[in-house]
């Protein structure tokens, strides 16, 4: 009997992502006092400002009209100053396309750069989504080790072991999901020199850029890697700077030709982006970076107590993330032992057994390409962090 579905799309795996968050949220509704780690967005509201461009922007009938497909000009501007305010990245506004959010923008570019049988590069750990969207494009994704000695950044070494003539594009992140690593600028630069020798494009995703701490830094490898030329694509969005996941306004910007087959792409297949959500992004773009900086210290001060708290668990262990807001503990001291009387044999096995016994939910290191870790996102209040790892901390000590 024949498949319902299409061969391809049969062979796509779900958002594990958001198959916890989704479970965990449904859990909760139902009564059940459940702590979710798992969703990777901000627990702080829009920024008030920013709602209130969008409710005005309700009222304006050119917003109930098509607009067009690349995105409104007022935009796309704003995002050629954000660019060169943030990074130093010199664009114009046709090399700007405003997607769908982040994912949405990581999908168009991979459709709009990737022919059959090319392959692309993805350090591990890696974000849920960028293998699936690369096999939606008829490419090979192609997991590059790191090493959690080194941090879980990739290093030219790591990359050139997996290069092969078939490699068309590395995919470089960089404050890390789910990992929290964030590669040294000279790092960087040499790794976008290489990608230049071997005439490989570069996915740059800057999601999490203004999420770092302790001093340290991110920066644009176009920039500081100015031999890659125009063989890269940027992707970003408002979701994470701006507490803004639900809004769905991200961007793709790349070389002029390029931007040309992705608003093309896009043209038929979404057309334009919400009208409403990109007045809201035209605010959140403009205005400052206050509300941002404020939860920047909120996520530092919980890096910190989740960091403790988990390595004061016996059989964890977990270096403190420099960027983003995620912390990716290595919890195969766990495995092969009596937790809430089961044995796991993996950390996707245990992670189901703490959302069953617990009421705690983790995302397993299996979505993320590096079994044996847990990711865990300390975007969520302070008291809720702490009581879920009071929970693990009592569950592990009663074996």
């Amino acid at each position: 009997m024949s498949s319902r579905v299409s061969d391809l799309l049969g062979g796509l795996a779900p958002s594990a992502t958001l198959a916890v968050d989704g479970k965990a949220k449904a859990l909760k509704a139902a009564g059940e006092p459940v702590i979710g780690y798992g969703a990777g967005e901000p627990d702080f509201p829009t920024p008030r400002h920013i709602v209130e461009a969008a409710a005005q922007a309700c009222y304006d009938p050119v917003n109930y009209k098509y607009t067009p497909t690349a995105g409104l000009p007022e935009l796309r501007e704003a995002i050629v100053a954000k660019s060169l305010r943030d990074t130093g990245l010199v664009i114009t506004p046709n090399q700007v396309l405003v997607t769908n959010g982040g994912k949405h923008a990581v999908a168009t570019s991979f459709m709009t750069k990737l022919n059959p049988g090319d392959e692309v590069l993805i350090p591990a750990p890696y974000w849920t989504t960028y293998p699936e969207a690369v096999y939606l494009a008829g490419a090979i994704p192609v997991p590059v080790m790191t090493s959690e000695a080194n941090g879980f950044r990739v290093t030219v070494d790591e990359l050139e072991a997996a290069r092969t003539d078939k490699t068309k594009l590395l995919v470089f992140v960089s404050p890390s999901n789910p990992s929290g690593a964030v590669v040294h600028p000279l790092d960087v630069a040499a790794i976008g020199r290489w990608a230049a020798e071997h005439d490989i494009w570069v996915l740059c995703d800057e999601i999490y850029e203004h999420l770092t701490y302790g001093g340290v830094k991110s920066v644009s490898m176009p920039v500081v890697a100015p031999e890659l030329g125009d063989r890269w694509v940027i992707v970003n969005g408002v979701a994470k700077t701006y507490a803004m996941t639900g809004w769905r306004i991200g961007w793709m910007i790349s070389a002029p030709d390029v931007m040309v087959t992705a608003v093309n792409y896009q043209s038929q297949t979404t057309s334009n982006i919400s009208n409403i959500s990109q007045r809201a992004a035209i605010a959140a773009l403009t205005g400052d970076l206050g509300a941002t900086y404020e939860m920047r210290e909120a996520f530092d001060r919980r890096r910190h107590t989740m960091t403790s708290m988990l390595n004061g668990i016996d059989g964890i262990t977990c270096a403190e993330p420099e960027g983003a807001f995620y912390c990716f503990p290595n919890v195969t001291g766990l495995l092969g032992r009596s937790i809430a009387g089961r044995v796991s044999s993996s950390s996707a096995e245990l992670a189901e057994t703490l959302l069953e016994t617990i009421k705690i939910a983790v995302v397993p290191g299996e979505a993320f390409g590096t079994p044996g870790y847990f990711r865990l996102s300390y975007a969520l209040g302070d008291q809720e962090l702490a009581e879920g790892l009071e929970r693990l901390a009592k569950l592990v000590a009663a074996g």
